[in-house]
């Protein structure tokens, strides 16, 4: 059920990420100064502090029985489905397992059961709308896991935010981590965070997209801290806002919650939410040609257990060539990336398309 972060990306049409150039300026980029290559003691810094921010979210690590209730509103102007208001609740009992539970605009409902290793669910959708899955990871493993790190190139910067210096953590698979050159590059992801409190500030898996954490009034279960709310902007403006309206400790969950209805067990396996995938194509002259110069569209969206993308939209909707990135992506195929006879799962994809544009 929770969401984690892949880093290797998948290459197509020739463009590898050792070759990405800067990314252009957006208003919510916390990196955009010098970036510092790490040596090996202050590489353990920083996956230390990595692993500090991390585990705030690793919520059923308490082993403690809560109920999480949270609301969020989505403002997307109509470029994801469903804009309206949600709730969403996860009730957590270590012996009897979790049930989550959202609703949405259209009537939409789904729950998920996870007990004794077996998943059930009921939902009114094909697939689970994308602002869902999104308020999902922002708040369950929203960082990489710590394999994904330790495999990953690492470069960081200080940055100020609000008065206070962060330390922004940027994680590639391209084997750039000696580079130094100032700003971050389209391959990386970005984790900004207080090393005073250890708490994750701003989470960014590709440019143009953000989640930013306020933890003003925070809640907290035991040595867990979560923030009152977070968020979402892609392509300089707030596409959802998700606020932790409670999170209490429970003695006991009810029992009841955690049994499967006949029309669960009937419906077979549900589509479970996994991690995320970026897809680099290169479209245009392939190779680009030396009289050409690169413009850099991400296109964002989810793909279905069947290999279907959904939702799909730019990340930089003020490029020219946005529209032509959305509909390369949508001509893509997804399929097989969900092996076969596996839990049917859904996973963010990220096309980070270059084109070939004359100088």
């Amino acid at each position: 059920m929770s969401y984690r972060f892949v880093l290797p990306l998948i290459l197509a049409g020739g463009f590898a990420p050792a070759g990405l150039a800067q990314i252009a300026g957006d208003p919510i980029e916390m990196v955009t100064g010098q970036v510092s290559a790490v040596d090996a003691s202050s590489r353990t810094d920083a996956v230390r502090l990595l692993e500090q921010a991390r585990n705030q979210y690793a919520l059923r690590g308490t082993r403690r029985a809560y109920d999480l209730k949270v609301a969020f509103t989505v403002k997307s102007g109509g470029i994801t489905e469903l804009d309206g208001d949600w709730t969403m609740e996860d009730v957590f009992d270590t012996r009897q397992g979790l049930r989550w539970t959202a609703t949405g605009p259209g009537g939409y409902t789904i729950t998920r059961i996870s007990r004794n290793g077996m998943l059930y669910g009921d939902d009114t959708g094909a697939y689970v709308p994308l602002r869902l899955q999104e308020a999902r990871a922002a708040l369950f493993d929203p960082m990489p896991s710590a394999e994904n790190v330790n495999r990953a190139s690492i470069r960081t910067s200080i940055v100020a935010r609000n008065g206070v210096a962060l330390t922004c953590v940027l994680l590639s698979s391209s084997g750039n981590g000696m580079i130094t050159a100032a700003g971050r590059r389209w391959d990386e992801s970005e984790e900004c965070i207080d090393p005073q409190s250890g708490l994750l500030q701003v989470h960014s898996q590709v440019p143009g997209r953000y989640y930013s954490y306020d933890y003003s009034n925070a809640v907290k279960l035991a040595d867990r801290t979560l923030p009152r709310q977070v968020t979402v902007n892609e392509g300089g403006r707030a596409v959802s806002t998700i606020t932790v309206e409670s999170f209490t400790e429970l003695s006991a969950a009810d029992a009841a919650l955690f049994q499967p209805t006949d029309k669960m067990k009937s419906k077979g396996r549900p589509i479970t939410l996994g991690g995320a995938q970026k897809v680099s194509r290169t479209f245009g002259p392939n190779p680009p040609a030396r009289t050409t110069m690169a413009q850099t569209v991400c296109v964002f969206g989810v793909v279905t257990p069947s290999g279907q993308l959904m939702e799909a939209h730019s990340l930089q909707p003020s490029n020219p060539d946005s529209a032509a990135a959305v509909a390369a992506a949508k001509q893509m195929s997804f399929a097989g990336l969900t092996p076969p006879g596996q839990q049917p799962q859904q996973f963010f994809v990220f096309v980070i398309g270059k084109f070939s544009a004359a100088r």
